[in-house]
């Protein structure tokens, strides 16, 4: 193959994992929810086999899927964004990042102030569109920023672009990622700017940075820059992988956005992957518990797809999946949700046909690396033998 394109739709589970209970998630199923919807119409995934996925039991099958499928388990201790796409580039994590359902401790709090000169606000794990709703006033009177986080490993720190510059937000962020190392070593520092005032209402903009952990080892996307390839990162795959192993990238602005980019990255040619993220997905959609929003864009999503895949060229091959659930039906949380994730494999040269249930996200990474030629070591296994078969000379 020359070119991959492997788009995450950010949160994309098809139901429980065996372990989803230990994770706080019983009867979990995001793309079940998003089926009961009136605004679902996928024909082009139905059409690659969606429905066919192990488990799949709220979709139509197909007797002529028309790509490969798979679903894949997370063999990582974790349903966040970071661990999961690790896993994805080829990291299995054992242990959990550090999570805080009581809030950070004082001297976490105390340094960061001294850091960044201003105080803090909240301190909770928060809904991120609630904490500025209810911390929003008190930041414009104070200028404390608003610190919080969730069910994930995550440093999130809120600022209204009013009261506090972005950049002085975004080096703050930066501050904290130095921090939080070691024992406190969460995830992602996440900036979360948003706008307006307590009569109209505050909303959170599109000028969001996470600053992640750096991958504890090499990850699929060293090994392809090291081979001399395009390594591209679309949306926040930069921030996830802390900068490390992209040869350029580019952020979305949102999921449309993002399709768009996909679209240029094939008219003006690379060898090598386009690794993208489409977070509205879980940003507005799951966290937000929007079925109807959630389908809806799936359904946009998939109109892209029909109109992408005839252009792919005969060395091209798109994986789609996703790094975790976030289940918009789900209302015991507004957290991530320990799923399944679907795996289509679409391409001239690909083989439609059932992998069945594989054991890893790192079956993505093991494939791709093998598919391009370049060496890396994973304990994901590769089944790119069974979508172009042995003739291929892989």
């Amino acid at each position: 193959m020359k070119r991959i394109f492997l788009i995450v739709l950010d949160s994309f589970g098809i139901g429980a994992m065996p372990d989803a209970p230990s994770f706080g998630d019983v009867g979990v199923n995001t793309l079940a929810s998003c089926a009961a919807s009136p605004e679902l119409h996928i024909p082009n995934m139905i059409a690659a086999g969606l429905g066919n996925i192990d488990g799949v039991t709220c979709l139509p099958k197909t007797d002529a899927p028309a790509g490969a499928v798979a679903r894949l388990k997370e063999a990582s201790m974790g349903k966040d964004t970071t661990i999961g796409h690790w896993e994805i580039a080829g990291i299995v994590s054992p242990n959990p990042l550090p999570t805080y359902p009581e809030g950070f401790p004082p001297q976490v709090l105390e340094e960061f102030e001294r850091l960044t000169g201003r105080g803090w606000l909240c301190n909770k794990p928060y809904s991120g569109t609630a904490v500025i709703r209810d911390y929003g006033q008190a930041q414009m009177e104070t200028g404390k920023w608003i610190v919080y986080t969730s069910a994930d490993s995550v440093f999130q720190v809120a600022a209204h672009e009013e009261v506090i510059p972005l950049e002085e937000l975004y080096d703050a962020c930066r501050k904290a990622r130095k921090l939080l190392q070691g024992e406190h070593g969460v995830g992602r520092v996440i900036a979360r700017p948003y706008v307006g005032d307590p009569a109209r209402g505050f909303t959170r903009t599109a000028r969001r940075h996470d600053y992640s952990l750096e991958p504890p080892k090499e990850t699929m996307l060293d090994a392809i820059k090291a081979a001399g390839k395009d390594s591209i990162a679309v949306g926040k795959i930069h921030d996830i992988f802390a900068g490390r192993g992209d040869t350029e990238f580019v952020f979305n602005q949102s999921n449309l956005d993002g399709m768009a980019h996909a679209d240029h990255y094939l008219d003006r040619g690379f060898t090598g992957l386009c690794f993208v993220n489409l977070v509205d997905f879980d940003m507005v959609y799951g966290h937000r518990r929007n079925v109807d929003g959630y389908a809806k864009a799936l359904s946009e999503f998939d109109d892209w797809l029909g109109a992408f895949l005839p252009k792919l060229g005969p060395e091209d091959l798109v994986m789609i999946t996703a790094d975790h659930g976030c289940d918009p039906g789900y209302t015991a949380t507004t957290d991530h949700t320990r799923e399944y994730v679907p795996l289509l494999i679409l391409g001239k040269q690909v083989r439609p046909g059932n992998l069945g249930t594989r054991e890893s996200f790192a079956d993505i990474a093991a494939t791709v690396t093998d598919l391009l030629r370049v060496d890396f070591d994973t304990p994901g296994r590769s089944f790119a033998r069974e979508i172009l078969g042995k003739e291929e000379g892989l």
